[in-house]
């Protein structure tokens, strides 16, 4: 049985929990916490380098002790040590602690004061008003916790679209790899590139003597099957994820591609722009009264309600139909547009590799340069500089730029929006950058207003080229941040200040209907990995498919500007 990463990560999240719960040392649990986000966000599977018997001790803040907690896991599926921890504790209190609010200081009190053991026990004690009666809760802290176990019951239900991908890749290949297949895609919110994803619907053409649903139902991932016969089989997966395989007639196969992909709202949509044309458009295909005039491929479905095609991340009936019928649709931006990364880290403060590795790997990728943009002081988990070390750290990247042939490094750095809206570095050595990258790390539970002033002011500041990650979301574990967000894409159009598209994973921030609306106001737009590590760097398709769902052209982005128009671009404000 394969083991991925999420499973890997989500055993050391889960352990760094309840050693936080039980009091242990602070700088051992947040070694696991590390841990976990170092392996959720690599780029390849930490099995297969297992498996290849490669070092995992080269991967940032990973050594022996927890190398040899990767490799017991992917070798047995479990963790011992968790298991031991674990029996010391209810089976469900690590899905307490993960509870965003809820420190372990408060799962403790929940737990001894009121025998709080899981997320059942302590939505019927919230529902109940017994948790607003223990010191350090109230009314608000009790609706907040049944808010958040409303939302962690909703995420639960989808899968980040990167840990879709590391299951969904390898089956597809291994599917359209069976005898008879002809055609072989994967539809649904896969391939409209949502940031999360729910299920896995795969469609296939094949003749009638093709075994694909055998192969299917006998792969070593599936864990059960939920049925199955000679044109469907639904299954899930040992991760959880369901999978719904359906092999359809070549006649109809743009028909089922287009029902399939989604959404609901806009196949909704363009059934009635058929009914209103006197045709029938379903799975099957185009049907004037019985008679099947289109349903091959999918331009043959829109064509026959005088719509060009429409591409898949457009599908959400937000006015790509009414952008069609008027010769409107933007052409998308494509990874080859990509002229360059803005925003990596690199072992001078918590990422994987040096700036040479970062840069040759970009390089590699047919980049015109990289932007290293290590951490300022504040992130001090993440070994943020000092002033001083940060000059020392510039000096190295022009020294670095000046023997690197191929590529543009870029000086740049990732510098914390302090909670009064300042800077974490001296505009002396801003100055010096190339490109400046602002953020938010602390802080993110400021009440709206102060929250939006904080960052309205560092926007202010001649220095703030980029916002990164600007809703300080992390899909599944932590809301965005309480912002006024008309607020800030205008003045993010006013300024010029550029918003980042973070292509993380476990970001994908600005969210589309942001991105969207940031086109709409005239708002400048970057899209950058925001690289841990070299294989890091392969997470710009993410952010590809986050800019391609809000609408952009590669007209919209910055980094598919040549490095010289680029940085005067930059200096614009």
């Amino acid at each position: 049985m394969a083991v991925h990463n999420a499973e890997i990560a989500e055993l050391f999240e889960r352990y760094a929990e309840l050693l936080e719960i039980e009091g242990a040392n602070p700088f051992r649990v947040r070694a696991y916490r590390n841990a976990a986000q170092t392996v959720k966000g690599l780029g390849t599977e930490a099995a297969k380098m297992v498996q290849k018997g490669e070092d995992l001790t080269d991967l940032h803040g990973i050594g022996d002790d927890l190398a040899a907690k990767i490799r017991e896991i992917v070798e047995t599926g479990k963790l011992q040590a968790l298991e031991r921890l674990e029996g010391r504790f209810p089976e469900h209190l690590a899905d307490v602690a993960h509870l965003p609010g809820l420190g372990p200081k408060r799962v403790r009190a929940l737990y001894q004061a009121l025998g709080i053991g899981s997320l059942e026990d302590l939505e019927h004690a919230a529902r109940a008003g017994r948790v607003r009666e223990l010191e350090g809760f109230g009314e608000k802290s009790e609706a907040n916790i049944l808010h958040a176990i409303e939302a962690r019951r909703d995420s639960e239900k989808r899968t980040r679209l990167l840990d879709a991908e590391r299951v969904a890749e390898p089956l597809l290949e291994y599917l359209a790899g069976s005898k008879g297949v002809k055609e072989a895609i994967i539809a649904g919110s896969y391939r409209r590139r949502k940031e999360t994803v729910g299920d896995l619907d795969i469609l296939v053409t094949a003749g009638r003597d093709n075994d694909v649903m055998e192969r299917l139902t006998g792969h070593d991932e599936v864990a059960e099957v939920v049925s199955s016969g000679e044109t469907r089989a639904t299954v899930i997966l040992n991760g959880g994820l369901q999978v719904d395989l359906r092999v359809v007639p070549e006649a109809s196969y743009g028909a089922a591609l287009h029902y399939f992909t989604g959404s609901k709202a806009h196949n909704i949509a363009v059934r009635v722009l058929g009914q209103k044309r006197g045709l029938k458009v379903n799975e099957y295909g185009v049907f004037d009264a019985d008679t099947q005039i289109a349903g091959d491929t999918e331009a043959s479905v829109y064509a026959q309600v005088d719509l060009p095609y429409i591409e898949p991340e457009l599908r959400e009936n937000r006015g790509e139909l009414e952008a069609a019928a008027e010769g409107k649709l933007p052409e998308l931006i494509r990874l080859g547009d990509i002229r360059g990364d803005l925003h990596c880290h690199t072992d001078a403060t918590d990422g994987r590799d040096s700036a040479e590795a970062m840069a040759k790997a970009a390089r590699e990728r047919g980049y015109d340069y990289l932007a290293i943009s290590d951490h300022s002081r504040r992130v001090r988990v993440a070994n943020g500089l000092t002033a001083g070390a940060f000059s020392e750290h510039l000096d190295a990247l022009e020294a670095l730029d000046e023997r690197l042939e191929g590529i543009r490094v870029l000086k740049s750095g990732e510098v914390d929006i302090l909670e009064d809206g300042s800077l974490d570095l001296p505009d002396k050595v801003l100055a010096r950058m190339d490109v400046v990258v602002c953020a938010v790390h602390y802080g993110l539970g400021l009440p709206r207003r102060k929250q939006t002033e904080r960052v309205l002011r560092a926007m202010d500041s001649p220095y703030c080229q980029i916002l990164a990650h600007p809703t300080g979301r992390l899909i599944g574990e932590r809301p965005p941040m309480e912002l006024d967000m008309t607020r800030i894409l205008r003045a993010a159009a006013d300024s010029g200040c550029a918003l980042e598209i973070n292509a993380q994973p476990s970001r994908l921030d600005l969210p589309d209907v942001l991105i969207k609306e940031a086109r709409e106001q005239g708002a400048r737009l970057v899209i950058a990995t925001d690289a841990h590590g070299t294989d890091q760097l392969a997470h710009l398709r993410l952010g590809i498919g986050q800019a391609r769902r809000g609408w952009l052209t590669a007209g919209d982005v910055l980094n598919t500007r040549g490095v010289d128009e680029l940085l005067a671009a930059l200096r614009q404000r």
